[in-house]
């Protein structure tokens, strides 16, 4: 039975960045890291995939999930005949 290998996200982000500068390939990265080129390959998509996340407004979000959240304490409020904020 193989033991599943835990690695920091340090470790991977450095990785990745080896891998995004195309300098050298995936199977000479995954020689010297000791990591499988399948899982370099797995990581690599992960960080492409999560990029545009990296610079969306947070902000606008959070407002989006708060206002959905008020909306739903309104509508529950009124379905209980006791809401006090909503008139």
């Amino acid at each position: 039975m193989s033991v599943k290998k835990n690695y920091p996200a340090d470790f991977k982000a450095k990785v990745i960045l080896e891998i995004l500068k195309e300098e050298k390939s995936i199977s000479q990265i995954s020689a010297e890291y000791g990591v499988h080129p399948t899982q370099l390959n797995r990581w690599k998509n992960q960080a492409l995939e999560g990029l545009p996340q990296l610079f969306s407004d947070e902000r606008e979000a959070i407002g989006v999930v708060n206002a959905q959240y008020e909306k739903q304490i309104q509508e529950l409020y009124k379905e209980m005949g006791t809401c006090n904020f909503c008139g």
